[in-house]
């Protein structure tokens, strides 16, 4: 059997709307993805909440010119130990690989994740930039005033 031959494609094939257009599919699906495993069980305003700590981190790195946890909605959504749903060792992790939208919360989070991205959600965070579930209390929470109590998360800003 002949080995296939590998051509490179001439850069004019590709259009600047195509990349784009792709580049936007894996940023909603990666934001979908953490929806899902840091909220499905939270409901739509969960989600929401979510999402809105992600465009929240995303728009102060914005502000500064670049931050810590990334620049961007996938560097944000992926920067190790910020959403634990991306920890290899989370149980969420493997389902996250898997899960499609015959999924019912996956497909309510693509569906959030693309109105997030065009900038059609309200913020009802707050403002927050963290969260964690009810029940436990991180260092960097100590003495941080909530801006938002959604399901069993609570929301801060802190910069």
């Amino acid at each position: 059997m002949k080995k296939p031959k590998l051509i490179a494609l001439d850069s004019k094939c590709e259009s600047k709307e195509n990349s784009h257009a792709f580049y936007r599919e894996v940023e909603a699906d990666v934001l979908a993805r953490t929806l899902w495993g840091e909220a499905r069980g939270e409901g739509t305003a969960g989600m929401q909440a979510v999402a809105c700590v992600v465009l929240n981190r995303v728009a102060e790195s914005d502000k500064r010119g670049r931050y810590w946890w990334g620049n961007n909605i996938i560097q944000v959504c992926q920067k190790p130990y910020q959403f634990s749903c991306w920890n290899r060792s989370d149980p969420n992790f493997r389902k996250l690989q898997s899960v499609d939208e015959s999924d019912l919360y996956f497909a309510t989070a693509l569906r959030m994740a693309k109105r997030a991205i065009m900038g059609a959600l309200d913020d009802l965070s707050g403002g927050a930039t963290h969260y964690h579930a009810k029940g436990i209390t991180p260092y960097w929470s100590r003495g941080e005033k909530p801006t938002a109590e959604i399901g069993h998360h609570i929301f801060y800003r802190i910069l």
